[in-house]
């Protein structure tokens, strides 16, 4: 599949998503069963902590599965320490391979799979939500990004 068809199928699912999105509310809802196969769907072979839900109002997921691209806000209902090393553990479990994994208020681990990168942010979640806020951004490791042209 082309990029350009990828990012046209992509779209068509964002609009799908947004619609959804509006319709249901902030995250997937439904029993947790439910919740973890939409979330499976969506982000296919990257595992998320029990009980996290995606973001969906600040997440922009393009496409679904295991070639999916964007960036998924998640809240988890861990510890920043624990849902970094559920990371740390599982990712590596389903087949990504850990490039970098830096430990602090922010931590940030980097993982390759084939001829994707993602990198997830983990920070301690507001007050008066999720203990933990998970940020994923994926992408191809071969993007073709054009450097803006001065004019």
């Amino acid at each position: 599949m082309t990029l350009f068809k990828m990012i046209k199928a992509g779209f068509l699912i964002l609009l799908g998503s947004l619609l959804f999105a509006c319709a249901s509310g902030d995250s997937p809802s439904g029993t947790q069963a439910e919740v973890q196969e939409v979330q499976t769907q969506l982000l296919g072979d990257m595992p998320l902590p029990q009980g996290a839900k995606i973001v969906g109002s600040e997440s922009i997921i393009i496409g679904s599965g295991d070639q999916w691209v964007g960036r998924a806000v998640i809240g988890a209902l861990q510890g920043a320490t624990d849902v970094y090393a559920f990371f740390q553990s599982e990712y590596p479990k389903a087949g990504w391979n850990t490039v970098s994994a830096v430990k602090a208020k922010t931590s940030i681990l980097v993982f390759t799979k084939g001829d994707r990168t993602a990198t997830i942010e983990v920070s301690d979640g507001p007050f008066s939500g999720p203990k933990t806020i998970i940020v994923i951004t994926s992408s191809p490791k071969s993007a073709n990004v054009i450097s803006p042209t001065k004019r």
